[in-house]
């Protein structure tokens, strides 16, 4: 029991009460967004939470993930990613080679994917 620790026992209910924010944000992306939002999403979150631990810089950062990876962790066809990468890419907002993402326009890439820094 966390009994004669209020500070450790507020560090914990903070830490869930940011994981069900974050839960929730992800399963209404899954279900309410096109598909540019859903991955537009998936690369803002990694990049906020990889500033956090400084493995990105410069909105640039190691992704080693293929278009399937992207297409399970967001619900659609690695045929619709391949498309929606393309479109990203088309717009200026990203680029991804190599296995590193550059987010070029992060203000806009944010817009689209409705994306809140809630837990930094």
């Amino acid at each position: 029991m966390l009994d004669g620790s209020p500070r450790l026992t507020y560090a914990f209910w903070r830490e869930t009460l940011i994981d069900a924010a974050i839960y929730r944000q992800w399963v209404a992306n899954l279900g309410g967004h096109d598909a540019i939002a859903k991955i537009a999403h998936l690369i803002c979150k990694f990049l906020a939470r990889l500033e956090v631990v400084s493995l990105a810089r410069d909105n640039r950062f190691q992704l080693p993930f293929t278009q399937k990876h992207v297409a399970d962790a967001c619900g659609i066809s690695i045929v619709h990613v391949n498309r929606t990468l393309q479109e990203l890419r088309r717009r200026g907002l990203i680029t991804w080679e190599e296995g590193e993402v550059a987010v070029l326009n992060r203000e806009e890439l944010e817009s689209i994917a409705e994306f809140l820094t809630i837990f930094i």
